[in-house]
């Protein structure tokens, strides 16, 4: 949405204050909703539809569907496909996340029949969709705007107002008023029922009441079983949705290419959250994004030489991955926000590349999801500054996984008594003996996944 990033950047440093509030919500409570069963080893992916194809068009991005199955994505997130508001609008072609009308589809990516022939043949492929979901605001010319006044917010001199500053193209709604649930969840209820998707990715969703999305989630099981991903990483959410967005670890890994932060902080991280959140949850890990895309510059800008560690690591670790649009060709333009912005499909380096770390995951169960994946035990090495080490084990499925988080040759050496035992280099085919301790010398950015299956 827009450029939120400073905004949760600043929650993401706040993020102690929530551990603190919510650390003993799961150990005392039954959780309310369980992820479906599918969902245990899916990979995410991005669809910006505006920017995918030259046309810009459901039917222009079908062409793209066999190539990405073939990659090994299991889920398609399509950015907001609703009409964009024109009061207010910012550039030429506006925001997704600048609603007009929450049952409609925006016709410059096609029409209603053309989303839903869209969703039945990813169905047929056997992938699964999942719907963006904007409900902190909608456009200034929203359809409620005329009929239903009374849904937002407004300010002494009764006029609406953006719910941050320079969320200039949108209003604020007011969750206060419980009719507005009633239609807001009418209205997500109606792409379940009319065109059967799979899921939704929740928008800002700390800016809604945690007692909404329980209400919805309620009301939407009753059609069909759901993925919930909340846009937001406060450990509470995981009481309505599946999976919240890992902002944390996007902002450490920004900042160990520049020196601010080195492999210690992944460590503590890690540490964070198996204590913070709850085991069957998810995190979505990710690189990049729309927003880190557009806003903050793209994954080889902010990243640098250690951009395939880090996507590596979004894989290995516990977690959701997130590819973004483009990502598979290795995108390297900042995509335009509000603008017409096609993304380069002239090749496609890193295709073959993801290809590999997705069937990684699928094939070895210790990097599942959730409840259904191994949790992660860090490995005590004797250069933790800049050497990440740690397993993760389901029966008898075991992937460890070493990088070197820093721009220069380090010399480790990894504790591995409790391993003793023979595994395969995933990407040399390299057979090594492990234990009782590893010695390794590693090259800037280098990354070594070793994998045992059952």
């Amino acid at each position: 949405m827009l450029n939120k990033n400073n905004k949760n950047n600043s929650k993401a440093y706040l993020i102690i204050l929530f551990f603190i509030i919510y650390s003993n919500v799961f150990s005392q409570s039954e959780k309310l909703f369980t992820a479906p069963e599918w969902t245990k080893n899916v990979v995410i992916y991005e669809v910006n539809v505006r920017q995918f194809t030259p046309e810009g068009t459901f039917k222009a991005f079908e062409k793209h569907l066999p190539r990405l199955k073939k990659m090994g994505v299991d889920v398609l997130w399509f950015m907001p496909i609703h009409p964009i508001g024109e009061k207010n609008r910012k550039g030429s072609l506006g925001s997704y996340y600048s609603i007009k009308d929450y049952k409609e589809i925006n016709p410059e990516f096609g029409t209603k029949e053309d989303f839903k022939n869209l969703v039945n043949k990813i169905h047929k492929m056997g992938m699964y969709v999942m719907m963006d979901w904007v409900g902190n605001h909608t456009a200034w010319d929203n359809v409620w705007t005329k009929t239903n006044p009374e849904f937002f917010n407004k300010n002494e001199k009764g006029e609406f107002y953006p719910p941050v500053s320079d969320w200039t193209d949108v209003i604020d709604l007011n969750y206060d008023n419980k009719e507005l649930w009633e239609v807001m969840i009418e209205a997500m209820k109606y792409w379940v029922k009319e065109y059967n998707i799979d899921g939704f990715r929740c928008d800002y969703a700390v800016g809604v009441p945690l007692e909404f999305w329980i209400e919805a989630r309620k009301e939407l099981e009753k059609v069909k079983p759901l993925f919930m991903l909340a846009e937001a990483n406060e450990p509470n959410l995981h009481e309505a949705f599946d999976a919240t967005y890992n902002w944390q670890l996007k902002d450490i890994m920004n900042n160990i290419p520049n020196g601010k932060l080195n492999a210690l902080a992944l460590v503590n991280h890690i540490n964070d959250e198996l204590k913070y959140y709850p085991f069957e949850g998810y995190r979505l890990n990710f690189t990049t994004n729309h927003d880190e895309n557009s806003w903050s510059g793209t994954e080889f800008e902010r990243l640098g030489n250690a951009v395939d560690a880090f996507n590596v690591f979004v894989f290995t670790t516990k977690g959701i991955p997130l590819i973004y649009s483009g990502q598979e060709s290795g995108l390297n333009k900042r995509l335009r926000f509000f603008d017409k912005d096609t993304i380069n499909w002239d090749c496609f380096k890193y295709e073959k590349f993801f290809s590999t770390l997705i069937k990684l995951k699928k094939q070895n169960k210790a990097l599942w999801n959730g409840k259904y994946g191994g949790n992660i035990e860090l490995l005590k090495n004797d250069n933790e500054k800049n050497v990440l080490s740690f397993i993760r084990l389901k029966d008898k499925n075991i992937v460890i996984s070493i990088f070197n988080f820093s721009g220069e040759n380090q010399k480790v050496v990894i504790d591995c008594k409790k391993i003793n035992n023979t595994f395969r280099n995933y990407f040399t085919k390299e057979i090594i003996k492990v234990g009782p301790h590893l010695d390794l010398n590693l090259k800037p950015w280098e990354y070594i996944i070793l994998v045992k299956s059952k």
